[in-house]
């Protein structure tokens, strides 16, 4: 087994009263693609930011390649690559721009150019970002990403915005990754993509996971059958979940 890229123990985070993820233990390792799964608002964009450390958690332990994401940080992103759920781009530059940039900070070797034709934006490459469309900037957004041959790569919705065939190319873009020796860490709530390209999967509700395994050991644990989709398999779960928590509710 490859080490740990992502570990967190107890991880918790609350606004107020309010819990947006609950004592979150949580393995990834570094050769596989895991996908976090969950609706909107199930505290998927909150772990990353917290495995990130753009939000502190209330408790418990993160560690990012083998370091603390705060004390660590300039090297574990150099590591690593990001494709967050909210990014800003700067109007007036263009891709190419963007990307020196992120080359120049992680003082890397790449071609912008040849970043730019993985994701299909070739020939844009000197067009205003403030011109693009939503999936045009999510194009750019995981070139960006993969500036420095990541270690690991951390892609929040990476499907968000992108007509099908730039949901294609994302999907083989993390297959050759993972090919390379990178580690794929991504949330989305796009269920049919992700047996599409997942080794494991973990399914958060209400900020609390509830299972994780291959798309076929979930099958056999719900007993939905061998051709159920990940889609039934994912509602057999929440909704066994949400009935449980309803019992306990109603218990005390």
């Amino acid at each position: 087994m490859t080490d740990a890229v992502i570990e967190t123990e107890g991880l918790t985070k609350r606004y107020g009263s309010t819990v947006a993820v609950d004592d979150l233990d949580l393995t990834v390792i570094g050769d596989e693609i895991y996908g976090f799964l969950g609706p909107n608002g199930a505290g998927k964009s909150t772990t990353i930011g917290m495995v990130m450390d753009y939000v502190r958690p209330t408790a418990g332990r993160v560690r990012v390649l083998g370091g603390d994401p705060r004390a660590d940080a300039v090297e574990i992103h150099d590591r690593l690559g990001i494709l967050p759920d909210r990014y800003d781009l700067y109007d007036g530059h263009t891709a190419r721009q963007h990307l020196d940039f992120v080359i120049d900070t992680k003082r890397a070797s790449d071609a912008p150019e040849q970043l730019l034709a993985r994701v299909g934006l070739d020939d844009s490459s000197d067009q205003a970002v403030d011109t693009f469309s939503q999936g045009m900037e999510q194009r750019l957004a995981l070139a960006m990403a993969l500036v420095g041959d990541p270690e690991l790569l951390v892609l929040d919705e990476p499907f968000t915005g992108l007509d099908p065939h730039g949901v294609r190319t994302v999907r083989e873009i993390v297959h050759e990754e993972n090919d390379r020796g990178a580690a794929v860490f991504f949330s989305s709530h796009v269920l049919g993509q992700v047996e599409l390209v997942c080794d494991r999967v973990g399914i958060l509700h209400h900020g609390r996971l509830v299972a994780q395994g291959t798309v076929d050991e979930l099958r056999e644990r719900t007993g939905v059958g061998a051709d159920a989709s990940i889609e039934e398999v994912f509602v057999s779960i929440t909704d066994e979940t949400a009935a449980t928590d309803g019992r306990a509710t109603e218990g005390r």
